[in-house]
């Protein structure tokens, strides 16, 4: 009845009340933990994985706390935490021996990590596994040093075994903040945000009037080509319409020479004479 109770109560909402009801929850010992995780392991057991996960909720709580110095809520960090812990109760597996925690840390701060990573920045500050590990570790280097000399960033890069230049680029993508697009309007004291954000996002490639006037001229030019084809007697405008405007097939000369019981020069002689009075009349 207790833990029925509990379990109402497991809301991140009231971070305090989470924590007091995870951390008063009953452990299991070695053996109950190595028949439950059997049981998810081998049959998929949803009921044995929910009690597995809920005696292990304390100790996400605990790793969360050591990643506070980052700017995010716990509430956040425990619920990306508890994501990584239920992975690692789903593929682990009983016959290595170890405690389900010792093997869902991992996951634990791998959840936690991409999170913090994804959050931190609006253009993400670290992409490959270099950067990553840079991004932490320079994170509890600088709480000690702060801002790096360049023999000490010899130092961090010799014992991290990365390069020079790395450490540099991530102190520099670490150091730069996003800038609001919101205007900060004082009045009477009081602070208030206006969203405005066509002075900060001129698009400088793009140029409206240009293309309003290039789709005009098309209309423009299309116009007077037909005026033109217009003024062409009918055999004329078919050899046109047929040779140069057909979105099929265009067909060959000798296919309008047999249409109209003439030489195929001829028809050639006919697309000549329609084209320049075409390119007279669109002048």
């Amino acid at each position: 009845m207790y833990y029925t109770k509990c379990l109402n109560k497991l809301s991140l909402k009231d971070l305090p009340s989470y924590i007091h009801t995870v951390n008063r929850w009953r452990m299991l010992s070695s053996q109950e933990e190595r028949v439950l995780t059997e049981r998810v392991y081998y049959h998929s057991d949803i009921s044995a994985a929910r009690t597995v996960i809920l005696a292990n909720l304390r100790f996400v709580v605990h790793i969360s706390r050591s990643y506070l110095g980052y700017g995010f809520s716990q509430s956040d960090l425990i619920q990306e935490g508890n994501i990584g812990l239920m992975k690692a109760v789903r593929r682990f597996n009983p016959n290595i021996n170890v405690r389900v925690i010792s093997f869902a840390v991992h996951w634990i701060k791998s959840e936690i990590h991409e999170y913090i990573l994804k959050n931190w920045r609006i253009v993400k500050v670290a992409t490959t596994k270099i950067q990553r590990k840079l991004f932490f570790n320079l994170r509890k280097t600088k709480v000690r040093l702060g801002w790096f000399t360049g023999g000490e960033i010899k130092i961090v890069a010799r014992d991290l075994g990365v390069k020079y230049q790395d450490i540099q680029d991530m102190e520099s993508r670490m150091l730069i903040q996003d800038i609001t697009l919101c205007t900060d309007v004082k009045k009477n004291n009081q602070h208030f945000k206006i969203k405005n954000f066509i002075p900060y996002l001129q698009d400088y490639k793009s140029n409206f009037s240009k293309q309003l006037e290039r789709y005009n001229w098309d209309i423009h030019a299309a116009n007077k080509l037909n005026h033109a084809i217009l003024k062409l007697n009918e055999r004329s405008r078919y050899i046109i319409y047929s040779r140069w405007l057909s979105k099929k097939n265009k067909i060959t000369l000798y296919d309008i020479a047999c249409k109209y019981k003439i030489s195929a020069e001829r028809v050639r002689q006919l697309e000549y004479c329609a084209v320049e009075i075409i390119k007279i009349d669109s002048d």
